[in-house]
Formats: C-alpha cells, sequence, structure tokens
C-alpha cells in the first residue's frame, strides 16, 4: 500500500504566517488533487505548547540563532504553532477530510519534533511507524513544509526505517535557511529518498 504523508500545511508555514515559508500555499491545491491517488492520506500537523523550548523567545534570543540542546544543535524559531491558535491550524484551503490519520508533534515543551516518526533525540517515537506498518503500508510520498527541515527529517527516518521513500519537490516549499536546503537534498538522497518534480502516484 500506498499512503501520501503530508507534512505541515498549517498557517504559520503559509504567507503571513508566524515562520512563512515562501509559496507555501501555492502546494495545497496541488496536493489535494494528488489525494485520490493513493491508498492512504496522512496530515502531520506541528503542535507546540506556548513557552516551547525551540522557540527564541524563551531564550530571549534572537529567532533563527542557534543554541545547544540536550539532543544537538537547536535552530531557535520564531514562536508558531501553538497549540489552539490559528496558526497551528491547517491552510483553509487543505482537504482534511480526506486524511486517514493525523499525527501532532512538537507538544513535548523539551525537545523540538521535526519528523513525522521521531522527536529530535531520534528515539522518542510519535507511533506513525506502527500504524503504518499495521495498516500495510510500505510506499510513501512526501509532500508539504518545509522542504529542508520537517519534510526532510520525516523522509530521512522513514527511510532509515524500510520505508520505500519518495519527496515530490513539487509539492513542497523550503525555507533555505542558511543552504539548508541543498544540505538537506543531498542528505535525502544519501539516505535512498527518490526525489521527484511531479506525480508519482
Amino acid at each position: 500500500m500506498h499512503a501520501l504523508l503530508v507534512i505541515d500545511v498549517q498557517n504559520d508555514f503559509c504567507p503571513n504566517g508566524a515562520l512563512a515559508v515562501g509559496g507555501g500555499d501555492e502546494i495545497v491545491a496541488g496536493i489535494n488533487a494528488a489525494m485520490g491517488g493513493f491508498d492512504a492520506v496522512i496530515l502531520t500537523q506541528d503542535w507546540h505548547p506556548a513557552g516551547h523550548s525551540s522557540f527564541a523567545s524563551t531564550h530571549d534570543a534572537e529567532p533563527m540563532s542557534m543554541i545547544e540542546m540536550p539532543c544537538g544543535p537547536q535552530v531557535l524559531w520564531p514562536n508558531h504553532c501553538i497549540q489552539g491558535t490559528d496558526g497551528a491550524a491547517f491552510h483553509p484551503a487543505l482537504n482534511v477530510d480526506r486524511a486517514d490519520m493525523i499525527v501532532r508533534k512538537g507538544y513535548n515543551p523539551a525537545i523540538d519534533s521535526y519528523s513525522a516518526f521521531f522527536e529530535n533525540d531520534q528515539k522518542t517515537p510519535t507511533g506513525l511507524e506502527g500504524y503504518l506498518r499495521t495498516r500495510g503500508i510500505t510506499i510513501l510520498t512526501l509532500v508539504g513544509l518545509a522542504t529542508d527541515f520537517c519534510v526532510n527529517y520525516s523522509a530521512v527516518d522513514a527511510a532509515r526505517l524500510g520505508f520505500d521513500v519518495t519527496v515530490d519537490l513539487s509539492l513542497c516549499r523550503a525555507i533555505d535557511f542558511d543552504g539548508s536546503l541543498q544540505t538537506a537534498t543531498d542528505g535525502m538522497t544519501a539516505a535512498g529518498v527518490t526525489l521527484t518534480n511531479g506525480k508519482v502516484a
């Protein structure tokens, strides 16, 4: 079975959002159109408590600066996707009704969670792997926001767990912070992820 994994298509990552990704809203119609070609559709949702440890405001620091956290280097982000806010809601045009499952991540105040599969300690699972395996899903196509962070981490983890993974770059958009997009695409390719620029279902 082949699932479409839609990463973090939320208001705060779209234009005028707190952590806007350029063109983030441009992919919504294409994602909706692609949904019908898959056996399952799974959405992820960044879901931070106020005062999350990855927020620059929590540390009195500048947004996009770096600090060292117990699980490694951490980008300090503007406050975004705070639980229950409009910013954390899915883009209003996204076909949420088509989703079989919604995975919320980043809700632990002490650790960030880019990947749909693990928190950033690379040990604490979200439960998504077990869901996919019990449904017999072995093939994943990833789309969403942002290519170089949550899509990238999710794709690499999925490949590491043995799934057949493709990222459709035409239905993703990147932050591209300090060369992060090139680093991410190189890393995904090295992990065995297939990168395409068009419909693969």
